[in-house]
């Protein structure tokens, strides 16, 4: 990936490694990558601020952070992109199947069934190994 000025310093280091951790070879990091031709910058700023700044703070372990990343894109309904990428993050931080399930149906009452039925199948098809749901 080719970055700016601005990554050459410790928190673009540690954001970079904890990216690397929950996205590396998923569909964050080709995510990530697709926008690195267009605005370099805007990946520096994703791994100093989204994931050394925020990702990265005391207080919640990783796979709770995703989870609540989960409901946020199922909430949203037109993140389908990243709500793949942060459940393949959620596996890599230890969720298991029914944690991330149940984390989407908990969205229904708030985010629609027509949202959560599109979570679901995203969920379908990370889970069972990319298959078409």
């Amino acid at each position: 990936m080719t970055h700016s000025l601005l990554d050459r310093d410790e928190t673009y280091a540690r954001g970079l490694a904890l990216f690397k951790q929950l996205h590396g070879e998923h569909s964050g990091e080709q995510l990530a990558e697709s926008r690195a031709h267009i605005c370099p910058d805007f990946l520096t700023m994703t791994m100093q601020w989204a994931f050394a700044g925020v990702l990265d703070r005391p207080g919640l372990d990783l796979a709770t952070r995703e989870l609540v990343v989960i409901s946020s894109c199922v909430t949203l309904g037109h993140a389908l992109p990243q709500l793949r990428a942060h459940i393949e993050a959620a596996v890599a931080a230890g969720c298991s199947r029914e944690q991330i399930v149940e984390t989407i149906l908990q969205t229904l009452f708030y985010a629609g069934g027509a949202a959560v039925n599109n979570a679901l199948g995203v969920a379908a098809e990370v889970l069972d190994g990319n298959r078409q749901a």
